[in-house]
Formats: C-alpha cells, sequence, structure tokens
C-alpha cells in the first residue's frame, strides 16, 4: 500500500510538473491600439490572431483604450504587466508619455517593440513601420497631386491626435517633400484625433473656412472616412476631394461616389501579423532585434532592423476603382 501511494504521489506531481510546463510554454502577446473599434486595428488584430494560430502556443490579447489617449494605454499596459504577458506590441497615442509604463514592462521580463505609431527608442526594443516614412509621405503627396487638375493647387491635412508618433513623422514628411511638388499649396493641418465625429466637423469647419481648398489628405482611415463623408453630405463632390491612407472596406463608398478617386494603404493584416511573428521570436529568443538584425515573419519574409532600431513591412500599395471591389472584400 505505502509503495502504491509513493507511486501515485509520483505521478501526481509529474503530472502537476507537467501541466505547469505547458502552461509556463504558453506566450502571451498584448496587442495594444491606440483605440478600439478602429477598422484599421481590427484588422490587424485579424492577422495578429492568424499568426498566432500558425505559431502554436500564443494566445494574442487584443487591448487598447475606448479613446486615443496616452492615459487609456498606460492603464491598459499596467494591466498586461499584472497579467504576466511574455510580450507587448504597441500603436502609440504618444511617443513619450508611454516609455515609463513600457519601462515597467522591460524590467519584469516582458519585450517590448511598436508597431504602426512608434514608441521613442527607450521604450521599446524595435519599432515596425508600416512601410517607410519617406514613401509613405510622397505617396501621400502624390496622391493629392493626382486629384488635381494639372497638379497644382490648394489642399490641407486632417490628421489624427497632436501626438501621434507616426502622423506627425508622415506630416514631416510630406512637408519636406513638398519642394519635388511645386503645384502643391499646404494651407493648414487641423486634428481630428481619430474620433469620427471630431474628423468630421474638422472637415466641415475645413472647407468652410478655407473655400479654395481642393483636396483634403488624410493620412488616418478614420480621418479620410469622415472627410469624404462631408463632401458627400455637401454636396461637393467632383469640387473637393479627399484621399490619404484609408480601408478598402470602408473608401469603396467614397470611391464609387466620385468623393476620391484613388487612396492608399498597406494590408492592415499583414502588419499585425508582423508585429506578433516579431513579438514571438523575440520571446523564444531567436532574436534580439537590434539593428542590422533579420527577422524571421512567417509568409512575410525576413524583416530586417534599420540603423535606427526600425523595421519598414512593405511599400504602400494604391487602391482605385479598378481594384476597390476586389480588396473591399478582404479587409
Amino acid at each position: 500500500m505505502k509503495l502504491a501511494k509513493k507511486l501515485a504521489i509520483g505521478v501526481a506531481f509529474a503530472v502537476a510538473m507537467m501541466a505547469g510546463t505547458a502552461s509556463a510554454a504558453d506566450i502571451k502577446i498584448g496587442l495594444v491600439v491606440k483605440s478600439l473599434g478602429n477598422g484599421f486595428f481590427d484588422a490587424a488584430n485579424k492577422g495578429a490572431q492568424e499568426a498566432a494560430k500558425e505559431l502554436g502556443g500564443v494566445e494574442v490579447i487584443y487591448t487598447g483604450p475606448t479613446t486615443t489617449t496616452a492615459e487609456g494605454q498606460i492603464e491598459v499596459i499596467n494591466s498586461l504587466i499584472a497579467q504576466g504577458v511574455s510580450a507587448i506590441a504597441v500603436s502609440a497615442n504618444d511617443p513619450d508619455a508611454l516609455v515609463p509604463a513600457l519601462k515597467k514592462a522591460a524590467q519584469r521580463g516582458i519585450k517590448v517593440i511598436s508597431w504602426d505609431s512608434g514608441v521613442a527608442p527607450e521604450g521599446r526594443i524595435l519599432q515596425l513601420n508600416p512601410s517607410s516614412n519617406e514613401l509613405i509621405g510622397k505617396m501621400c503627396l502624390t496622391l493629392v497631386k493626382d486629384h488635381l487638375d494639372g497638379g497644382k493647387g490648394d489642399f490641407a491635412i486632417l490628421s489624427a491626435t497632436t501626438t501621434s508618433t507616426n502622423q506627425n513623422i508622415w506630416i514631416d514628411q510630406m512637408k519636406k517633400q513638398l519642394k519635388d511638388f511645386p503645384g502643391l499649396n499646404l494651407v493648414t493641418t487641423v486634428y481630428g484625433d481619430d474620433l469620427s465625429d471630431k474628423s468630421y466637423r474638422e472637415a466641415e469647419g475645413l472647407l468652410k473656412a478655407n473655400p479654395n481648398i481642393k483636396v483634403i489628405v488624410a493620412p488616418t482611415t478614420v480621418g479620410v472616412l469622415a472627410a469624404s463623408k462631408v463632401v458627400e453630405d455637401k454636396g461637393l463632390v467632383g469640387k473637393v476631394y479627399v484621399t490619404g491612407l484609408g480601408l478598402p472596406s470602408e473608401m469603396a463608398g467614397a470611391i464609387k461616389s466620385g468623393a476620391t478617386k484613388e487612396f492608399a494603404i498597406w494590408n492592415p493584416i499583414d502588419l499585425g501579423y508582423s508585429a506578433t511573428q516579431i513579438a514571438y521570436r523575440l520571446v523564444k529568443g531567436e532574436t534580439d532585434g537590434k539593428p542590422g538584425s533579420e527577422i524571421e515573419a512567417g509568409r512575410m519574409g525576413k524583416i530586417k532592423v534599420g540603423d535606427n532600431g526600425e523595421a519598414a513591412m512593405a511599400d504602400p500599395f494604391v487602391y482605385n476603382a479598378s481594384n476597390i471591389d476586389q480588396f473591399s472584400k478582404v479587409f
């Protein structure tokens, strides 16, 4: 009986140890977005979940605040730290404000990367850009030019928040490259905080105050959709055009109404997929993410980290009437 009891205890202990090991092997990745309820980030989550399923033993926790604030993201990050996640991949509402919370995460052994909208270098291992910032800036100006007769005229920018890292970088790139587009005149930049109602009001006020504006370029999905709706509602189709970065599923109506001729975006599904792949490789110790390293990213191939600790995923892709029906069914 004593032997049987010892054997039973031994088996129970072994089972418990195996269960503990299996649990510890599970990798939890917190995918933190600027705000929930945003189609771009919902699509990114679809890609993240695809990567998690493909890798196996990975749980992606899709989360973010309800409004585009740094304070809301800090609360979310602290919650993920308390949950003991393995990695945090964040699209930042503010490049600097998140740093203390992310440093705390790193001190707990959590691998931290930023994607889409970057965090200051001291707060993350690397930044995954959806494309190169120079190419995005040039693409936005090219789209503006293509919407203007003779490639000349006034335009305005409708951005997200004033602290949005990626938006500000792209706007800076547009301003720097304006010299290469001599016919374009940037009148002003306004901010809709990536909120549909505020972006609509900003676009509406923009056109009322500046009747000579012929194009609004919005490097944000929420903004480009809201501005297109203003053009349609005000009967300005054919007089004012909207372009920028948007999702095909949301911009199909604007293309068909004529409010926009074309727009661009990378595939957010691929972006979420790539961010998850990179976070996984860091957790597994397959890469350190330092400049010069190349990181395996599944179907996206190898992603190289540049000298500045930033990596670019792909070039922007242009959508118009010739392909919108095909892509609007995907994302």
